[in-house]
């Protein structure tokens, strides 16, 4: 499956907003009453959930349950996002998080690596696709870029055409960037806005397609499958359209506005759609399965891991499930006991699942038994900076980031 999966364009605070309301709004309002009665000695006390252990876990190594790890290296950054999962990457040695300018910083050591002033829109997606970082450009100049994540140097450049402004990479795979841009009417206005697919190797334009009227530019998601091109937009539209030719397969409105990513795993494209998760064929848009949670609770967004999709839901219940069949794996009610926040992003290395939630209070990166989901730490800064909390991971490292700070944590 090609990255660029569950990407977002046109971030804002009402991009932030919206997701809350999707499930963490409630978790707010229960918030009160929940930390009054919490378990201190399993807490930590209110506002985090252990506290770090006085020194580095032994050889680097994760710590034991119930402990959460001190930083291996903790760094002031220049991030500015908007809490989308793909607004912070580790790749090629290197960890790089959205803001301006673009800084990536070494993985073991947290030295800063290189620097790109006007690199890319801060909270704007950074696309990874065959060793290339996408970016979409800083300058607002109508280009799309590509650089090496190692070192930053650029390795690639594109424009879509004077008559569109700013395309905005949604997604990539081995062959193509797959660009929305608006388009420009003659007096500087735009009301339409195109979709498109640029060359990864030489920059030109592969297709391009009018969107409908009516849609937007802002609020896309997107994943690339073989030779689907698939999306989800503020609309309530779920679109495939192939990605030779950008000639629309199938269309058809979701149940649910999707805020946030959704999967794609061999030929079905799985959403969240409020207390539904449901699975679509590909090729035609026919529904294959669908799992329901409890009534007035919704499901957050999913992330596929080595073949087992990991999703919570806002009753505090973390749900693996085998993604071809929506078959459950497991259930776990470890988040609920604990009265720990819900989280949004997960990331796996080894037997290990963490995840990263929307809300500071009572949450941070949860670490997971991968196998039942038992909570083993959570590790918090305690800054109480609203932004959401981001994870990556290179294999050898957690990468978590809160604000403007990014810390490394022993995997």
């Amino acid at each position: 499956m090609s990255k660029g999966l569950g990407t977002t364009v046109g971030r804002s605070s009402r991009r932030r907003l919206l997701r809350l309301a999707g499930g963490g709004i409630t978790m707010a309002a229960l918030g009160a009453g929940l930390t009054g009665c919490e378990d201190e000695l399993a807490t930590g006390g209110e506002g985090s959930t252990p506290p770090p252990r006085s020194a580095s876990p032994e050889d680097g190594k994760a710590p034991a349950d119930g402990k959460a790890p001190e930083p291996l290296w903790t760094k002031s950054t220049s991030a500015q996002t908007y809490g989308d999962n793909d607004e912070l990457v580790a790749v090629d040695g290197v960890v790089i998080a959205s803001g301006d300018p673009l800084a990536a910083f070494d993985g073991a050591t947290g030295e800063e690596r290189w620097s790109l002033p006007d690199g890319a829109v801060p909270g704007a997606p950074l696309l990874l696709g065959d060793g290339t970082l996408y970016l979409e450009s800083g300058k607002y100049d109508g280009s799309v870029a590509g650089y090496v994540p190692g070192s930053g140097k650029e390795a690639w450049r594109s424009r879509l055409g004077k008559e569109y402004r700013q395309p905005r990479p949604v997604a990539v795979d081995a062959e193509q960037v797959y660009v929305i841009a608006e388009i420009l009417e003659a007096d500087g206005s735009s009301h339409t806005n195109v979709i498109a697919a640029l060359n990864s190797g030489t920059g030109k334009v592969a297709w391009k397609e009018q969107r409908d009227l009516g849609t937007q530019q802002n609020g896309i998601h997107a994943a690339v499958q073989g030779r689907y091109l698939v999306y989800t937009d503020f609309k309530n539209n779920l679109t495939v359209r192939d990605t030779a030719t950008g000639k629309q397969v199938w269309t058809q409105k979701t149940t649910k506005t999707s805020y946030g990513p959704f999967v794609v795993h061999q030929d079905l494209v799985i959403v969240p759609q409020g207390r539904q998760l449901q699975a679509f064929a590909l090729s035609d848009g026919s529904e294959k399965w669908s799992v329901r949670t409890e009534e007035f609770t919704s499901f957050r967004e999913p992330s596929l891991l080595e073949d087992v999709l990991y999703i919570a839901d806002s009753a505090r219940t973390l749900w693996a499930v085998e993604p071809g069949t929506g078959k459950k794996i497991w259930q776990s009610t470890a988040l609920k006991d604990a009265s720990a926040q819900v989280p949004r992003q997960f990331v796996k290395v080894g037997g290990t699942l963490y995840g990263a939630t929307d809300l500071d209070e009572q949450g941070g990166i949860h670490a997971f038994d991968a196998k039942a989901g038992g909570l083993r730490w959570t590790f918090n800064d305690k800054s109480g900076d609203y932004h959401s909390w981001l994870v990556a991971t290179d294999g050898k490292r957690v990468y978590a980031l809160h604000g403007k700070k990014l810390h490394a944590l022993p995997a």
